[in-house]
């Protein structure tokens, strides 16, 4: 399920001139009945809501007075999320007869053309609130407060993400709550700039848009709208045109292919990070450790210490939660049994929230290897949002790709690995562009089209050394100090040297590491000239250990 849940406003959306008639509220039943979430989002007090309106009951949260109040119909549990209104400013108002005057928990609401008066009142006592406006009505509110924010804390008391979330309503006070839904829907009787934003636009105007759009929910999860989301597509690359390459964040299967040293951690980090940063839920199934670094996740094992399937779906409750899954400590002919065993968890709690979005399995020949004995019934829902790595595409067990629909080859011979995958198209009817050093190509399954690209570098790439030789034929990562004299002790003379007389060790460190000290001692090793290989990696890893790895002085 990609939509967990519905969020509605109120007056003009679900309701006609304050009434729900029989037809809209049968049709949120049958919404209610798939198991998904309602959320009411209005700029109405809660009080006069529960006056007009009673089947609140339907709901699983009312967000009231336009963001300020989150109710729970079940508990009866009010939570303010603001400020009472100044005492002084609703003074002010009533002495200059500004009617009508509505005061709510966090609100002051009143109608046009009262607005000036009520600006000016603001202005005058220096007051941080903001006016919002709907079909006429004008409502206060601390500057911090709208429909989103009301919204956001509903669905965090979920346990649900604003991405699997499908929005409708009518008015200029639905533009903020809206923009955080995965998919936007304005009613036929909206106001323009709220249609001109929407993803859709229904037919029917009030209750009749919201049972147009709460059947094709039920009957299809929303499938036809899918191309009108291009907003959330990814930019993971430029094209050699200067276009954006792009991925669409949900309901994707993506295999990235080639071979060691080719650029697929690099194309994966940065996709990763793109998504994480426009926070969709990721889990990352990591069986050697290589996405230590990876930013803004919590990590489930490490290598002395085994994950649970349990642990990790307990991290995975939390929408804002991204996770990575350490196997470093499982034996290696024990890690597909774990992967095996984690998936239907994962599954289970896609089909209930519409999360993780994105499941990605590193070293996927590994994990699933060709001859797994895994029930395919396992991956019967096409385990939508996976991201498959591999060296050896063609060692993956073949259910697992079913389905494709994006191929990432990386390195220079694209064909080898689309031919590879006969799930991909075995051998493609054209002439496939070949990718030049530090390009990638992407296949798409369904059109037959192939695109090179430059893949985007990962934010943390800046902080990073890479050993790529003189005729850039490595790309060894180094992260951190500690794994830049590891790979230094490794790599050999020539890629050593090449990067010593270009002054790169000196630079990262000043521009990356910010130890102005350290890079001055590199730069007089670099411009030493007659030194050895081995000289110059004695004394650049002295320069490092006598900062950074020496013991600490007694005091």
């Amino acid at each position: 399920m990609r939509y967990a849940a519905l969020a509605c406003d109120y007056d003009g959306t679900i309701a006609h001139h304050g009434v729900v008639n029989t037809e809209t509220m049968a049709a949120l039943e049958r919404v209610r009945q798939t198991g998904r979430r309602l959320v009411l989002v209005t700029g109405r007090q809660l009080a006069d809501l529960q006056d007009v309106f009673r089947r609140i009951d339907l709901f699983d949260r009312v967000v009231a007075e336009n963001g300020a109040v989150v109710y729970d119909p079940v508990t009866r549990e009010q939570r303010l999320l603001g400020d009472a209104p100044p005492e002084t400013f609703v003074a002010e108002l009533r002495r200059l007869n500004v009617e009508p005057l509505s005061i709510g928990s966090c609100i002051v609401a009143t109608w046009e053309p009262q607005q000036a008066m009520v600006l000016d009142v603001i202005r005058r006592l220096g007051l941080e609130l903001h006016v919002i406006f709907n079909k006429g009505a004008v409502m206060v509110l601390p500057s911090s407060l709208n429909k989103a924010t009301g919204l956001a804390v509903a669905l965090e008391s979920l346990q649900l993400s604003p991405h699997n979330v499908v929005g409708i309503g009518d008015a200029e006070n639905d533009h903020a709550f809206l923009g955080i839904c995965e998919c936007a829907v304005a009613t036929a009787n909206a106001v323009d700039t709220l249609k001109a934003r929407a993803d859709f636009v229904t037919r029917g105007a009030n209750g009749a848009g919201v049972i147009e759009l709460a059947d094709a929910l039920v009957e299809s999860d929303l499938a036809a709208f899918d191309t009108l989301l291009a907003r959330h597509d990814v930019a993971i690359g430029t094209s050699r045109r200067g276009e954006d390459v792009r991925l669409r964040p949900l309901d994707r299967k993506v295999l990235v292919a080639g071979p060691s040293g080719s650029g697929k951690s690099t194309l994966v980090t940065a996709f990763l990070e793109a998504l994480i940063d426009a926070k969709y839920q990721v889990c990352v199934i990591d069986p050697e450790g290589d996405y230590e670094t990876c930013p803004d996740v919590v990590r489930v094992g490490d290598s002395e210490r085994e994950p649970t399937t349990a642990e990790v779906l307990d991290m995975l409750v939390s929408p804002a939660r991204s996770v990575v899954v350490n196997l470093n400590a499982v034996k290696v002919e024990q890690r597909p049994a774990f992967l095996a065993s984690l998936l239907p968890g994962l599954l289970q709690l896609r089909a209930k929230t519409g999360r993780p979005h994105w499941t990605v399995i590193d070293e996927a020949h590994h994990l699933l290897p060709a001859d797994s004995r895994m029930d395919p019934a396992t991956l019967a829902a096409g385990l939508p949002g996976a991201l498959f790595i591999t060296v050896h595409p063609d060692q993956i067990w073949r259910p697992a790709l079913d389905d494709l629909d994006v191929v990432l080859a990386t390195g220079p011979e694209p064909r080898r690995v689309l031919e590879s995958v006969p799930e991909a198209v075995a051998s493609p009817g054209q002439d496939l562009p070949v990718p030049e050093a530090g390009e990638s190509l992407m296949w798409s399954c369904r059109s037959e089209t192939a695109v090179v690209f430059k893949p985007n570098p990962p934010h943390s790439e800046h902080r990073s050394f890479f050993f790529t030789g003189p005729n850039g034929t490595l790309n060894l990562r180094a992260q951190n100090l500690m794994l830049f004299m590891q790979i230094a002790d490794g790599v050999d003379d020539d890629t050593w040297l090449y990067h010593l007389r270009r002054g790169d060790y000196s630079q990262w460190f000043r521009d990356a590491i910010k130890d102005d000290d350290l890079a001055q001692d590199a730069a007089a090793i670099e411009r030493g000239g007659a030194a050895t290989p081995a000289d110059t990696r004695h004394r650049i890893r002295a320069a490092i250990e006598e900062r950074y790895t020496k013991p600490a002085s007694s005091t």
